[in-house]
């Protein structure tokens, strides 16, 4: 009709069964928004654990000209005799200047290792005073000082730490304590991803002679074996035992480790007592290390008297490779 004005139907607050929903449910945006939260912290953990078992560049990093590759740390007892610290040190300075590297002598006092804690702990805040001394260093090479270098001639690069001739040597899929550790060495591990290199003796795990690769992991590593926990702990090998402890049950460790034989770069001296009841990581002439362990803490013993022969020999090996 004209004029006649036909108003619209009134729209129902109540939706029909086929209306469209317009918005999601604030419980449900809540639920999803929790989901989404938990999906990037799992991405963001599982970017963290690759990064920290990658530890970077499998090729390492970049060293500067200049920069050594690799620094040899021995701390220094203050009560060791000057004919001793001069022949250590002699020792060590030669082997470093024939291969670019460098040397670090701590005291094993100059640390805080917390009261009644064996000095022994001294070589985790030394390497880890070396890293800030020597940034841009690739590896670090912790020498016990009642060992001697044998093979003056010999780098490192070609002894162990090319990734091939790593990969060569490392001793995989056997237990990390002998003889019956359930805790095997990873049988998959690839020689640019190692970051820890060392060997076992009879007993367990022998820290006389290890390496670490500079770079964050190498930092994480030696602040947790470091920890008060383990300090204060009455291990009865202390930070052996420590180490021991943390490899088998932190698998961010484990899968940076590589054992070698002990006679790569660890052979000992037996003791007058053991010489016939321990022969697998015995010293043989034209070893790389020769380590008279035990030396400096037994009293019936003389570092400088058992060293005499070896060092004598040594210096026979020093003048006549400088002189080709």
């Amino acid at each position: 009709m004209p004029g006649t004005q036909f108003p619209y139907p009134r729209k129902s607050s109540t939706p029909t069964a086929y209306t469209p929903q317009r918005s999601i449910p604030l419980h449900q945006r809540r639920n999803i928004k929790n989901v989404a939260t938990y999906i990037v912290g799992g991405f963001t953990l599982l970017f963290f654990v690759i990064w920290l078992l990658g530890g970077g560049s499998p090729k390492g990093p970049r060293i500067p000209l200049g920069t050594p590759e690799v620094v040899i740390v021995t701390p220094l007892d203050p009560n060791l005799s000057q004919s001793m610290v001069d022949k250590i040190q002699e020792n060590r300075k030669d082997y470093a200047a024939r291969h670019g590297y460098a040397t670090f002598f701590p005291n094993t006092t100059d640390y805080d290792l917390m009261p009644s804690v064996p000095l022994t702990w001294s070589k985790l805040p030394s390497m880890r005073h070396a890293l800030t001394l020597w940034p841009e260093a690739a590896w670090l090479w912790h020498l016990s000082s009642e060992a001697l270098i044998m093979s003056p001639g010999e780098p490192l690069r070609n002894k162990l730490l090319d990734p091939q001739t790593l990969e060569s040597l490392m001793i995989v899929d056997k237990p990390v304590v002998p003889p019956d550790s359930v805790i095997k060495t990873f049988s998959h591990i690839r020689g640019e991803r190692v970051d820890f290199i060392l060997t076992q003796d009879q007993e367990g795990l022998s820290v006389g002679s290890f390496l670490v690769r500079n770079g964050e992991w190498a930092k994480f590593f030696l602040d947790a074996w470091f920890d008060p926990l383990y300090r204060s702990y009455n291990f009865q090998k202390a930070e052996e035992h420590a180490l021991e402890h943390i490899v088998q049950w932190h698998g961010t460790i484990l899968a940076k480790l590589a054992l070698v034989p002990q006679r790569i770069f660890n052979s000992y001296i037996p003791e007058p007592d053991m010489r016939n009841t321990y022969t697998d990581g015995q010293y043989q002439q034209g070893d790389f290390i020769a380590n008279f362990r035990g030396c400096q803490k037994d009293p019936t013993r003389s570092c400088d008297e058992e060293m005499a022969p070896l060092m004598s020999r040594w210096r026979e090996l020093r003048d006549s490779q400088w002189k080709r």
